[in-house]
């Protein structure tokens, strides 16, 4: 009998501001607790990718973005679900920065952001940005 992983749908945003991109760290209480992300979330229903990141980072943060340009979806798989994220390159940011979600969010050149615990699903990402930015 084959078992088919619940797959989860996520936009996530590097939010580019003087040469610093946003990570966010998720709460204890979250799956994947602790693990550095770059924000955003889950599609709801109906939304697309980039309703959805400006829905998430007004909910979870309080701001607002730019969104500049959609890379290539990412698709990775854990043991009990398999998430394929929604990356966007975004900037002018507009709010006052609050986590509401997380425990805590830094502001850090590329080449520091292999430094911090990430998510398995964003490493590709990471790799991806420390090459292209």
């Amino acid at each position: 009998m084959s078992c088919t992983l619940p797959r989860i749908h996520v936009a996530c945003a590097i939010i580019q501001n003087n040469g610093l991109i946003l990570a966010t760290q998720r709460s204890a209480a979250m799956s994947l607790p602790l693990k550095w992300e770059f924000p955003g979330g889950k599609l709801e229903a109906g939304e697309t990718a980039r309703e959805c990141l400006l829905r998430e980072l007004r909910e979870e943060l309080g701001i607002s973005v730019r969104v500049n340009q959609a890379l290539e979806p990412l698709t990775h798989t854990y043991d009990r679900f398999s998430v394929t994220l929604y990356p966007f390159l975004c900037d002018q940011i507009n709010g006052e920065l609050v986590l509401h979600e997380h425990a805590a969010a830094r502001w850090l050149p590329v080449h520091e952001l292999p430094t911090l615990d990430w998510a398995e699903a964003d490493l590709p990402l990471i790799k991806r940005l420390c090459r292209e930015l």
